[in-house]
């Protein structure tokens, strides 16, 4: 059951009573949410609105029957921002789990590779795209590397910290401890293809929120298992920056 936690979730709601009840006719029994939000905090760019966290918590604590609202999310350590946005997520009370962001440094070195090599590629397109591609297109992307070290560029640094394995660890905990009837699963990462796939073989109902093309092959493939994948658009009015309400 729906009960707004504020008077602007109310007013929203008033407005979107078919939304309301789609929302409450997936959640039923006990509903634990997962939140992958290295793969939802892009998706603005595509949505052309943020989702504010406040707002979003809210939104989950007004559904009655919404036991967890589990949130994944790393620390880049030093860095203020993100430091910040971490006793943000803690002060709105969501069951977090972070760890440090690691820093991997990419050679770019292009100077001593033959123009037909792979060797630096590998580490930015996977083995099976490469193998697509042609020796022109090769050469033209070692020449894109060689343009960069004429720039004095000859590392990247990339961020890793994902949370595939931890997420789908909780969801299975939660499955076999019996805490779930329903699962949230707030991402579109192929990674939570075995999990989902598994808490559909155990008659679980599984939720995805997420919306059109963020959402990979492997997790489409899944509807046909009884997988539903809602489209987080339905709900914007809800859980965006309040500015843009009437964007």
């Amino acid at each position: 059951m729906f009960k707004p936690k504020n008077e602007l979730l109310k007013q929203i709601a008033a407005n979107k009573h078919e939304v309301i009840q789609q929302i409450e006719s997936l959640l039923r029994g006990k509903v634990n949410v997962f939140i992958d939000y290295a793969n939802v905090r892009p998706w603005a760019e595509r949505l052309g609105w943020h989702i504010d966290l406040e707002r979003l918590k809210h939104f989950l604590n007004s559904f009655d029957n919404i036991n967890a609202i589990n949130f994944y999310y790393g620390t880049l350590i030093g860095d203020s921002n993100s430091e910040t946005l971490i006793q943000k997520i803690k002060e709105l009370k969501y069951q977090l789990r972070t760890k440090p962001v690691k820093i991997i440094t990419l050679p770019i070195d292009a100077s001593s590779i033959d123009m037909q090599s792979t060797a630096l590629l590998k580490n930015f397109i996977r083995n099976t795209l490469l193998e697509k591609y042609d020796i022109a297109t090769i050469e033209f992307l070692n020449k894109k590397f060689r343009d960069l070290n004429k720039q004095g560029i000859f590392v990247i640094k990339d961020k890793k910290c994902n949370f595939d394995v931890e997420i789908g660890s909780d969801m299975i905990l939660a499955l076999e401890r019996n805490e779930s009837d329903c699962f949230v699963l707030w991402s579109g990462d192929s990674d939570f293809h075995d999990p989902v796939s598994e808490l559909l073989d155990r008659k679980k109902k599984v939720i995805l929120f997420a919306t059109a093309r963020v959402v990979s092959s492997e997790l489409n493939d899944l509807r046909s298992k009884g997988l539903f994948i809602f489209d987080v658009k339905k709900i914007k009015e809800f859980v965006c920056w309040k500015k843009e309400l009437r964007s």
